[in-house]
Order: structure tokens, then C-alpha cells, then sequence
């Protein structure tokens, strides 16, 4: 870090801070605080959407992915488009027809106050989770490469946030939301074709799409039906669809984006601009993780990128064996860069040599097997190392080879991602505590002005959990991973009860809460011993079986237990 990167990082944070706290300061009252006034435009929407999702795990760990895994991951996302269609159709009209400020406010009108209040729960447990996560995944990676002290990472990046979304609510969110884009893409954008510009002189981008796919790194689609796999065509297609219908239909952090909009035609084209383009951008970030791999076919490489291993490993026993086995990397290195650039030569004279594809993948198997020897080296040196260095291999690359001031920029760009998604998380928790929870439950008629504190309060309330949270991160292991489990986890039984809500009228109050809670104890059990100890099933599947067992059970209970009988409270659907 030079001078002048700190300058770039420094100027770029402080003017999102800053301009989103001045341009939106003075809410005049809750819908203001909470809903902008509903005056935002469809490309606002669209935006903020988008940058709520486009976490900082998306641009550390997205590209780290693609360089060791390839494109598969994109299937992930596959189910997507459907989704926003959806969603356009039949959420959001129900949402402004009934003039909600929460999604679960929604819930109270077509059921009962107790399941208004079991998913606003789940909501708050996963989103409250969720938000310490966005916070200390950056940070951790950041300070392992840095050097910098993590505590103070994390206090930083949640205090920017609380700072502007304590002064304007979802004003401040969906302004700040929209610079944030543009430094996000603009720094992805340059840093793609930097890697480009360094590749070698006679290479074209066609060549590296060669050498990528010779190393499996271009298998985009999967057709496999192995529950297993955790990324194929199916998964994505079904429980990339139940994830997404579920993440931005009935997750607040997403709902209060739309919310927020001019009228429904406004919303759902921020919608559609967020369902046509997401997939894309997916798709640009993982392939920029592939030309990260091809760039270093040509250049050093380290055995491990975490750089926290390699300390590790100088203070061990087993030093030598670990520089044993770097000396045959940088050997293996050379004949790599030999062997593709006469690959590079024959697809220059339009011949794809079949032996030359051979030899490149038998390196690739050679490289693979010492960078798993090395985990093993790393494993017995210190058992509570992270030897999974996926999420260090962009910023390594980053740190490494890019000039002056692009370091500051992609830091820029890394931590407007983690502020963007962390403001839409406290904006949310705050909304929903304040009106799912305080103000459902509170019994004195309170002024507007009283609820409006009452918001800001819970926002500064949920940003202090946040960033306590992320403070004691290193308790646990693997948390970074942890982000599209969690949703998986409570996802599923959320949206199930919603679906019920939208489409099948007849099931009433009773039902809906029983079938609910019987579905996420079940999602729990599947949890444990499906995925976490046996690893028999993809996590993506979750959402999938808790939606629709949720729906099953409520189906059921409303035949055999609760036909004839009728709330107590009139269901308000239309």
C-alpha cells in the first residue's frame, strides 16, 4: 500500500459516507425513515438490490472460486431470472396493496399475529447473523493480508455503516447503494483487463479461453443429478430458484429495497433490471477468476495464498518439508509457463495440439497434488488453520501486481461491497424490530416521532451487534462459508409460509404456524445429518425441502385437523 493508494481508499469511503449522510439527513417520520417516502426510482431500485446481495464475500471469494473450481458456480444463480419474474407477478402488488412496511407485516393480515412473529423471528436470527458475517469476512481476509489489527477492521467498517444509515434510513442505503455499484464495477471492469493487458504479448483472449478450458476451468453447465454436487444445472434451477424467491421476496433486507419504490410498476422494474443483469455480472466476476488462473500459469505462484499459513509453517517443524515442496512448485511453474506458451504457438496456427492439452492437465494434476500435500503440511503444523485459501487468491493477485492506486481502488471496492450489504441488513433488522416486534407488541398509542427514534435506535442497537459479533468471529470456524448456509437453513420454512399466504386461501392461522415450526426442526435435523456430518446432500437443496414441506404440512393439517373451523381474525387477500 503506497501513499496514493490510501488516498484513493480514504477519498472514496469518505465521500459515500459523507454524501449519503448529507443528501438524505432529517426523516420526518417512519414511512420516511423507512420506506424513502416511497420516491425512489426503478433504476435506484434496481441498483440497491443488487449491491445488498453483491456482498464483499462476492468479490473475494467469488473470483477465488473460479480459480481453483472454474465457472460451475454461475449454475448457482441460475434460478434467478424466474424468480424476480415471479415475484414481480404476485409479491409485490400484494406488498403495496397492503401498505406495508415490513413483509411481515403482510403476514398479520392474511394469517395471525403469531406467525407475523415466528417469521420476523427467523428473519432476525439469520439476517442478525448474517450481518455480523458481511462485516468480518472482509475484515479477516483484509487483515491477513494487510496486516492490520481485525478488531479495529471490524469496528471501521460497521461504524461507516452506522453512520449514514443511522442519519437516513433507506434513503441513505439506496443513495450510498448506487456509488457503491459504480465503484464496484468500474474497479472489476479495469482489473479485468489489466489481467488481460499482462498476459503475454502474442496471446489472445480466445487462446486464454483455451488454456482455461484444457484445465476444466470452463465448465459452465452440469447436468448431473448427484445430490451431492453442490453446483449443478438442477440445483441452481430449483434451489437457486426457492433461494432467490425466498432472499429477495420475504428477506426485509431485500423487500425494503422495492418497498421504496415510486409505484409498483417502478418496483418491479428495478426488479427485472436486477434479474436481468445479475446473472451476468456473476458471470464476469467468476470469469475474471479464471484469467487470474491463466495469468499465473505464466507468472510465480504460492503453494498456499493464505498468507497466515506461512507463518505458520516458519515457526514449525516442518519448515523444510514445506520449502521442499515450494521448490518443486517453482519447478513445476516453469515448465507450465513452457508448455502453454508452445500451446499458445500451435492455437496461433489454428491447431488445438491434443498431446500438448495432454501435458498441460498432467501439470495441473502435479500442482494440485502438492497444493494438497501442503494442506496436510499446514493441517499438522497448526490443526485450527484455514487450509482452504480460496477466498486470498484475487487479493493476492491484487496486493501483487496491480499499480499504484488500483490497490486502493479494489480495497475500495471490497469494502463499499461489505458497507453496501451490511446497510441493507441494519436497515432491515431495524425496520423489522421496530415494527414486526415493538410496535405489534407495544400497548400505549406512541407519536410517529416516537417510533421514528425507536427505528434509529434498533439501527444503531442491531450495528453494535453486528460489529460485536464480527469482533468474536475467530470463535468460529469456517465462517466465511457459512453465509449461503445460513440462508439455506432458514430460508426455505419463510418462504413456504409466504407461498401459502399468496396462493392457497383456504389454509388459515393454525395450520400455517404448526406446519411451520414442525418444518424448521426438520430443516435443522436435515441440516445435521445430511449435510454437516455426512455431506449426502447439497446445502442449496434446503430451501427447496423447507419450502415445499412447509407447504405439504400446512395442506395437511388444514384437512385433517382445522377443516370447518375458522380463525379468529377475517383473511384479508385479494
Amino acid at each position: 500500500m503506497q501513499l496514493f493508494d490510501w488516498i484513493v481508499l480514504i477519498v472514496t469511503l469518505l465521500f459515500i459516507v459523507g454524501y449519503g449522510s448529507w443528501k438524505t439527513k432529517g426523516s420526518k417520520n417512519v414511512e420516511d425513515f423507512i420506506l424513502g417516502n416511497n420516491e425512489t426510482p426503478w433504476y435506484t431500485v434496481g441498483l440497491s438490490v443488487m449491491a445488498t446481495q453483491a456482498s464483499a464475500i462476492t468479490f473475494l471469494s467469488t473470483p477465488g472460486q473460479a480459480y481453483h473450481d472454474g465457472m460451475g458456480f454461475v449454475q448457482f444463480y441460475f434460478g434467478l431470472p424466474i424468480a424476480m419474474i415471479v415475484i414481480c407477478v404476485t409479491f409485490i402488488p400484494l406488498y403495496h396493496k397492503n401498505k406495508v412496511y415490513t413483509a411481515y407485516e403482510f403476514l398479520e393480515k392474511r394469517f395471525d399475529v403469531k406467525t407475523r412473529s415466528l417469521a420476523a423471528i427467523l428473519f432476525l436470527v439469520q439476517r442478525g447473523l448474517g450481518t455480523g458475517l458481511t462485516i468480518y469476512a472482509p475484515a479477516i481476509i483484509l487483515s491477513a493480508l494487510l496486516g492490520w489489527n481485525l478488531t479495529i477492521m471490524n469496528i471501521i467498517i460497521g461504524l461507516l455503516v452506522i453512520i449514514y444509515t443511522f442519519s437516513g434510513g433507506t434513503k441513505a442505503v439506496n443513495v450510498t447503494q448506487k456509488q457503491q455499484m459504480f465503484v464496484i464495477m468500474s474497479g472489476m471492469f479495469i482489473t479485468f483487463f489489466l489481467i488481460l493487458h499482462y498476459l503475454p504479448n502474442d496471446m489472445t483472449f480466445t487462446s486464454a479461453m483455451h488454456i482455461a478450458g484444457a484445465n476444466d476451468k470452463m465448465n459452465i453447465v452440469d447436468f448431473s443429478f448427484d445430490p451431492e454436487e453442490k453446483y449443478t444445472f438442477w440445483s441452481g434451477i430449483t434451489g437457486g430458484f426457492f433461494l432467490a424467491l425466498a432472499y429477495f421476496g420475504t428477506d426485509q433486507s431485500q423487500v425494503g429495497r422495492y418497498l421504496s419504490g415510486k409505484s409498483v410498476r417502478e418496483s418491479q422494474m428495478g426488479l427485472i433490471m436486477n434479474g436481468l443483469l445479475k446473472v451476468p455480472m456473476q458471470f464476469f466476476i467468476l470469469l475474471t477468476g479464471v484469467m487470474v488462473f491463466v495469468f499465473f500459469q505464466f507468472n510465480p505462484v504460492p503453494l498456499n495464498f493464505n498468507p497466515n499459513n506461512k507463518i505458520v509453517i516458519e515457526k514449525s517443524a516442518y519448515k523444510e518439508e514445506y520449502h521442499a515442496l515450494e521448490k518443486k512448485l517453482i519447478t513445476l511453474s516453469e515448465d507450465k509457463k513452457v508448455i502453454n506458451l508452445l500451446y499458445i504457438d500451435q492455437l496461433n496456427q489454428d491447431y488445438d495440439n491434443p498431446i500438448l492439452r495432454k501435458e498441460l492437465v498432467a501439470l495441473s494434476n502435479k500442482e494440485k497434488d502438492l497444493r494438497d500435500r501442503a494442506k496436510e503440511i499446514i493441517s499438522k503444523a497448526d490443526s485450527n488453520s484455514e487450509t482452504n485459501d480460496k477466498d486470498y487468491v484475487f487479493f493476492h493477485f491484487i496486493l501483487h501486481y496491480l499499480p499504484k492506486g488500483l490497490i486502493g481502488l479494489l480495497l475500495a471496492v471490497i469494502l463499499s461491497a461489505a458497507m453496501s450489504s451490511t446497510a441493507s441488513g441494519l436497515n432491515a433488522l431495524a425496520s423489522t424490530t421496530a415494527i414486526d416486534i415493538y410496535k405489534r407488541n407495544l400497548k400505549t398509542e406512541k407519536s410517529e416521532k416516537h417510533y421514528l427514534n425507536a427505528t434509529k435506535f434498533f439501527t444503531l442497537f442491531w450495528g453494535v451487534i453486528a460489529i460485536l459479533f464480527a469482533c468474536v468471529g475467530t470463535l468460529f470456524e469456517n465462517l466465511i462459508q457459512l453465509v449461503n448456509i445460513i440462508g439455506s437453513i432458514f430460508y426455505g420454512t419463510v418462504l413456504g409460509i409466504f407461498l401459502v399466504g399468496f396462493y392457497l386461501r383456504r389454509v388459515q392461522a393454525k395450520p400455517m404456524f404448526y406446519s411451520a415450526i414442525i418444518s424448521q426442526i426438520t430443516i435443522f435435523i436435515i441440516y445435521y445429518f445430511m449435510i454437516y456430518t455426512q455431506e449426502k446432500l447439497g446445502y442449496l437443496w434446503l430451501n427447496f425441502i423447507g419450502a415445499m414441506l412447509t407447504i405439504i404440512l400446512a395442506l395437511l393439517m388444514q384437512v385433517l385437523f382445522f377443516r370447518g373451523k375458522t380463525d379468529d381474525e377475517e383473511v384479508v387477500l385479494e
